[in-house]
């Protein structure tokens, strides 16, 4: 049985009081950071990886189904808002299409050529990347796809919680934060789901920060899509240039960004 649908260590969850359950929870909790810390090093390696494909023009596609989908379109869906990078550089992909996000769709999971045939809509070539993400890993949607991804040339990875998988099989890069059984016996939305967001918050930050988007410890290429990042924005330029809150706001409202703001003062300054 994999480690991820065994039973809970905990039983009779029903009699146990709010609290019981929440420190229990919370105790289980305890223990993903450091599955997570004991795969820096396969991380490591794809993102390094990562860096030169992407600065080559390639791309990064993750691939999941149910929960583990929704996550890698979650992580893919925040880059360009938040780094300024074009849409369509990291891309997530999930089984039974966007419908899924909201609502399972039957069966979708379990078409093994459903991944590949999502991704080739995108034109896939071998300098993109291919991130298939399984608790289980044994979704036949993520296996196929990096099946044929291998068999064209391209780089795979797989972010999973359980050791010796079928998707591990398949990858190039295996990353397999064993969390152990769920608080809930094979809820894998909780220890294994949050594994694998601290991955890919891991992997694209990591990413971002070694293609240059950030500036010592500022998002400087976040777009400006309502009033919090506006000011967030004006605050980062009046830490860097010293300028008053009015001016340092006008100067983002007009070139865009507070890269644009920062390259435009120095530009003038020499």
């Amino acid at each position: 049985m994999k480690i991820t649908e065994s039973t809970s260590l905990y039983d009779n969850l029903d009699q146990m009081s709010v609290n019981e359950i929440l420190t229990n929870i919370n105790n289980e909790d305890a223990k993903i950071h450091v599955a997570v810390k004991s795969q820096i090093p396969k991380i490591e390696q794809l993102v390094t990886m990562l860096v030169d494909r992407i600065k080559r023009g390639g791309r990064l596609f993750y691939l999941g189904a149910g929960t583990s989908g929704r996550l890698g379109i979650l992580d893919a869906s925040e880059i360009p808002p938040t780094y300024g990078m074009p849409h369509g550089v990291v891309v997530g992909l999930i089984a039974g299409g966007d419908k899924a996000i909201r609502k399972a769709v039957e069966a979708a999971e379990d078409n093994i050529h459903g991944g590949w045939n999502d991704l080739k809509k995108f034109n896939v070539n071998q300098k993109d990347t291919i991130v298939g993400i399984a608790a289980s890993g044994g979704t036949p949607y993520v296996i196929g796809a990096l099946k044929d991804a291998n068999a064209n040339g391209l780089l795979t990875a797989c972010i999973t919680c359980n050791p010796d998988t079928d998707i591990a099989k398949e990858a190039d890069i295996a990353i397999e934060a064993i969390v152990g059984p769920e608080f809930v016996t094979g809820s894998t939305r909780m220890k294994a789901g949050t594994a694998q967001k601290m991955v890919l918050n891991m992997i694209t930050t990591a990413l971002m920060i070694k293609l240059g988007r950030i500036k010592g410890n500022k998002m400087v290429d976040m777009q400006l899509t309502n009033k919090k990042l506006v000011e967030r924005g004006s605050k980062m330029i009046m830490d860097e240039t010293g300028l008053e809150y009015e001016e340092a706001k006008r100067l983002l409202l007009l070139h865009g960004s507070v890269r644009a703001v920062l390259d435009n003062l120095k530009s003038n300054a020499s």
